[in-house]
């Protein structure tokens, strides 16, 4: 496998298991399971991020409620049919576990990918800065990952500023964040995933790499990203 291609999406998470392994999908007869691990802030709030991982690996380690694991892995996106609509969903997943360190931030991102769509910059009713875009991160096999990412206050105004096409690394962290969403006359609770970006680089035609000093965002100001 191109070795770029590991390197441009790497994830890092420590976290407790907080669900059973639900079967997801097969590839040349390796099973694969979905379950949520619930990942500590630096705060006292946590995500509940969901995380993909093949039977060979359930085989051989603990996975059940409760447990905590460490994981080593990628953030993808793929299409899957849900009540009869294809959606776009979000998962890690885990290439590797490897043993818990309690000194390490539990929970890391490091992306290289291209702007793939137009940022939407904006503020909040509380007059705050903010500012999304969706990161193409290739992957093996002519595929690729759709990821949204998040910046505020003056990291935001790089942001906007940054060009569909250009490409940029960043360093992160992944969320998770409910949100109402009415559906007739009714409302329903929803999670969205979304990487929250605390250092970014952009690179330029000629590959070098500009740094941009992005300041750091508490989780929980990122509370009111748009999907």
């Amino acid at each position: 496998m191109n070795y770029e291609l590991m390197e441009n999406n790497k994830v890092f998470l420590k976290g407790e298991v907080v669900s059973n392994p639900q079967f997801s999908h097969e590839v040349f007869g390796e099973g694969f399971y979905e379950l949520n691990l619930n990942v500590k802030r630096l705060s006292d709030n946590y995500d509940i991020i969901p995380i993909t991982v093949s039977e060979r690996l359930l085989s051989i380690n603990n996975f059940s409620i409760g447990s905590v694991v460490a994981i080593k892995g990628q953030f993808r996106s793929y299409n899957k049919v849900v009540d009869n609509k294809s959606k776009l969903l979000l998962t890690v997943f885990v290439r590797d576990l490897i043993e818990i360190d309690d000194s390490m931030n539990p929970n890391i991102i490091e992306l290289s990918g291209f702007i793939c769509k137009e940022p939407i910059y904006r503020t909040t009713p509380f007059k705050r800065e903010i500012c999304d875009m969706l990161l193409a991160v290739n992957r093996a096999y002519n595929k690729s990952d759709y990821l949204p990412c998040i910046a505020w206050g003056r990291n935001a105004r790089f942001v906007k500023n940054i060009s569909v096409g250009q490409k940029v690394c960043l360093t992160g962290r992944i969320q998770s964040r409910e949100y109402q969403k009415k559906l007739g006359e009714e409302t329903t609770t929803k999670t969205a995933y979304e990487i929250s970006i605390s250092k970014i680089r952009i690179e330029d035609e000629d590959g070098e790499k500009k740094p941009i000093t992005l300041e750091y965002t508490t989780s929980s100001e990122a509370i009111e990203t748009v999907v």
